[in-house]
């Protein structure tokens, strides 16, 4: 399995960079509820929009890890196979980790990437887990979703494909994105600090490098 993250190896610097930022940012970064300054984008129209499926199409065979429809429902819950493999939502505030301040890495569910540190997580108010922004920018990809007659940004795992909900331009400080996750696509390891959360991303790095 390690050719297929080769090009994830060299990126791991920058990602560790990411996760000692964030970790920062987590005690600098004022809370978004009562931040005095205005937008021009309707924050309410983003955070209804989080409770839409995706209609994009993300069935094709250019991720490294595939799977056969039988081995998804056989790793996956119901309500993991529904978001994560057929773009579906789950209902907010009655998940798992939109209340998650424990310390710790949220992994894809799918292929156990990881993609979201809580030292980046923020309480957005919506009902879903956020996020202001991935570990790597190359493990979470993007596609342009215009269902429903709006227009928004898929986020998807770039490793195996797994739908992970949408990014919205309403978030704090200081990448101004909200990633708008369902906690039926991640999975949580939880960490005592947050040097721990990025001692694991170097160790998942290093042994799906090897």
């Amino acid at each position: 399995m390690s050719y297929r993250f080769q090009r994830y190896k060299q990126l791991l610097p920058f990602c560790l960079l990411l996760l000692v930022g964030g970790a920062f940012l987590t005690f600098a970064m004022p809370d978004k509820s009562s931040s005095p300054e205005s937008t021009d984008v309707d924050v309410n129209e983003c955070v209804s929009a989080c409770g839409l499926p995706s209609h994009v199409d993300l069935s094709g065979d250019g991720y490294p890890v595939k799977r056969t429809d039988e081995e998804w429902r056989e790793r996956l819950t119901d309500i993991q196979y529904h978001v994560a493999r057929e773009q579906g939502t789950e209902r907010p505030f009655s998940n798992p980790f939109h209340d998650n301040k424990k310390t710790g890495l949220y992994r894809c569910v799918g292929c156990d990437t990881p993609l979201f540190s809580s030292t980046d997580k923020f309480n957005s108010g919506t009902g879903w887990p956020s996020f202001t922004q991935p570990i790597d920018p190359r493990t979470l990809g993007e596609h342009r979703d215009n269902s429903y007659g709006m227009v928004r940004v898929e986020v998807h795992c770039n490793v195996c494909g797994s739908h992970q909900g949408h990014v919205f331009p309403d978030g704090p400080k200081p990448t101004g994105l909200r990633y708008c996750i369902n906690s039926a696509s991640l999975s949580f390891e939880e960490a005592e600090s947050a040097e721990a959360v990025k001692d694991l991303v170097e160790k998942w790095y290093q042994v799906e490098g090897e």
